[in-house]
């Protein structure tokens, strides 16, 4: 049997960005290998990309456009090839603009896989020329990134590498071991050379031999934590003036905010002990270099990004810049600078914007005009999306015209009444900018596309011309935006060409050097070229706490962090076989539950059947029930996003953990 080694780069939503070597015979793949070609994934991987060929070839692969059967949610589909998929599309969408006006159509989509092919081109020219609705993609990043970008212009954040330099390092919010492993190795280095490891966290992922300090942080209460900490430092004139005055504005309103919290008061709002918080506190000022990897959670609730920027604050108030390993690390996503208007030539799109958030409130509400037709890609809503009831409740309307166009047959697809077929990684090219690593990355097939699977810019151009148009949006191939797409990104020391792409498959950056050293070869990218530490991007309650605490009806915190089995909810079809809920002793003793048994997790929003795993690493008054997970692990149909709320935080952005519920067995 013929066999290859193929190189490959890793595209999906992770921060890592792998180097790979994919292992194909006769035309299968067979096994999928890290390599060195990436210096800061080191030659390991994840078990998810591993066991990728599982999604594959496996039993969930859509394989063809098909026509729904049955009902809605019945799994019931039959095939019908490109051609007449593709004029039944056009023919829906042409009947429902003329009927109700383009805003009723609404395109639905996410990260899925992050390459920068698969959005946001095409498919952009595509509902554009279509005057479709526009989608406000809130369910993850906005309000780090509103608070990030109004602080410090989205700044290069300090390399995963440069970690070993640092004396102390915080996790806030964040848990390297499911969603950026390659953090690992450099924390472990960091802590063989004495550093000092403290972990924010709801939920203690390290052992006491990893870290030195954990705070069992009450979801939603990250922002009192923070502040307190920066009034213990101007209360003990530790704050650097110098860097201040020099680098920031914006300090007094800062400090007056954070005037309002004392450790005593901070510890009693975040359900912590003052003496940690002054530990941690303390430490972190006493240290250089110091830096902060600060994770998602904290955002995941009405005082996301006013909790963000407060965290975000810490290393400017006490000028921990200007060295190896000193700072913050978020999102390196605007390392690697892209000019989205130079990657298609599209209409212009002024149409309503609806938040992806309240998606089961437009599909049911009375809207003028109201949503006819769904167009889900890059997106799995019925297992993401807050407010599930309602999601598969709009899902279910029989006027409603849903298309869903995914690699396998996701809960949303079982929906559908058009199913297309989409490639994998492995079947296509694309362009992959980091978010984490330093790195630009470039995947060409290492198979052909399975089945009739196809990419996205390909479809979206296939269902323009579909309409009739001559858009040049709809005429060009793979190629031409391939070369669109290496053309409209800068920074990464010299202009990019898709050859140098192709032959070297992942570009590293130069700020000048292999990393950036914040405020030494990279300033802060604000208009000004200042810290704002008081962003009018957050607008009017700046820095005020909104408490969500104890609830006598719903007493227990619902948290939904990630697993080391999902990508968000990729792969759930075969590598999350059954849902869980993670409750500490004391909670389940209160309610005589023990380990193993099915319980009943509910609030006003819904009720989730599922497994009781009693474990001490969660804090008590919080439960734990992973994201991502389909609907067929839970005993009911239900998953977390059935308990979430549909409200809104900072700039529209999700709250999922502000959920409460109770647990009871049945």
């Amino acid at each position: 049997m013929a066999k290859e080694i193929l190189p490959s780069v890793c595209p999906m939503d992770c921060p890592d960005t792998c180097s790979l070597e994919v292992e194909v015979e006769d035309g299968h793949v067979t096994a999928i290998r890290g390599t060195e070609v990436n210096p800061t994934t080191a030659g390991f991987i994840c078990s998810k990309v591993a066991d990728f060929p599982k999604r594959l070839y496996g039993p969930d692969r859509l394989l063809t456009p098909m026509r729904r059967l049955g009902a809605k949610d019945s799994g019931e589909f039959t095939p019908i090839g490109w051609d007449a998929a593709v004029a039944t599309i056009c023919e829906k969408f042409r009947t429902i603009r003329e009927q109700f006006g383009g805003e009723a159509i609404l395109p639905y989509s996410y990260g899925g896989s992050n390459g920068l092919l698969g959005q946001d081109t095409s498919d952009k020219a595509f509902f554009a020329k279509l005057g479709a609705s526009r989608l406000d993609r809130t369910v993850c990043a906005v309000p780090t990134t509103v608070a990030a970008k109004g602080m410090y212009g989205k700044m290069p954040g300090v390399a995963f590498e440069d970690y070993v330099h640092a004396k102390i390092i915080i996790i806030w919010g964040a848990n390297p071991k499911a969603s950026n492993i390659h953090l690992v190795p450099f924390l472990k280095e960091a802590k063989a050379n004495g550093a000092f490891i403290a972990v924010v966290d709801p939920r203690k992922n390290f052992s006491d031999r990893e870290i030195d300090l954990h705070l069992p942080v009450y979801p939603g209460t990250d922002l009192v934590v923070a502040l307190a900490m920066i009034n213990f430092w101007r209360q003990n004139n530790l704050l650097d003036k110098s860097f201040l005055g020099k680098y920031a504005t914006g300090l007094d309103i800062l400090l007056e905010k954070a005037s309002a919290y004392s450790l005593d008061r901070a510890a009693a709002l975040s359900h912590l002990r003052s003496a940690d918080i002054e530990k941690l506190a303390t430490v972190y000022a006493e240290s250089n270099p110091a830096v902060i990897r600060v994770g998602w959670g904290p955002e995941r609730n009405k005082n996301g990004g006013n909790a963000i920027a407060a965290i975000l604050a810490m290393p400017a108030v006490l000028g921990k810049f200007g060295v190896r390993g000193g700072g913050y690390t978020l999102s390196n996503s605007t390392a690697a600078k892209l000019d989205s208007e130079k990657l298609v030539e599209a209409a212009p799109w002024n149409t309503r914007i609806i938040n992806m958030n309240l998606l089961g409130k437009y599909l049911l509400e009375e809207n003028k005009p109201p949503i006819k037709a769904l167009f889900v890609y890059n997106c799995n809503p019925a297992a993401t999306v807050p407010n599930q009831h309602l999601i598969l409740r709009g899902l279910q309307r029989e006027d409603l015209f849903t298309v869903v166009f995914d690699q396998v047959m996701t809960d949303t697809a079982k929906y559908a009444d058009i199913l297309l077929p989409a490639v994998t990684f492995l079947e296509q090219q694309e362009i992959k900018k980091s978010y984490g690593s330093y790195v630009l990355g470039y995947c060409e097939p290492v198979i052909p596309p399975v089945g009739e699977s196809k990419p996205n810019e390909e479809v979206f151009a296939m269902l323009g011309r579909g309409m009739g148009w001559d858009d040049k949006a709809f005429h060009e191939t793979t190629e031409d935006y391939l070369r669109r797409t290496a053309g409209a990104i800068k920074g990464l020391g010299k202009p990019v060409t898709l050859e140098e792409l192709r032959k070297k498959r992942l570009l590293q950056f130069d700020f000048p050097g292999p990393s950036p050293i914040q405020f030494k070869n990279v300033f802060s990218w604000a208009t000004n070229g200042k810290i704002n530490l008081a962003p009018a991007s957050l607008g009017g309650a700046l820095y005020e706490f909104s408490e969500n605490g104890h609830n006598e009806k719903y007493p227990l915190a619902l948290i939904s962090p990630a697993t080391d089995k999902m990508i968000s909810s990729m792969l759930g079809e075969y590598n999350f076989p059954e849902l869980y809920v993670i409750m500490h002793p004391n909670d389940a003793l209160a309610r005589r539950l023990i380990n193993g048994v099915s319980v009943r997790v509910y609030n006003d929003y819904g009720e989730v059947h599922c497994r009781l795993r009693i474990n001490p690493e969660i804090r008590e008054g919080v439960v734990v029930m992973p994201k991502g997970a389909w609907r067929k692990s839970s005993l009911n149909g239900f998953t977390a996003t059935a308990l979430a709320p549909d409200t809104l935080g900072t700039a529209g952005g999700a709250c999922f953990n502000d959920a409460r519920v109770e647990v009871t067995g049945f």
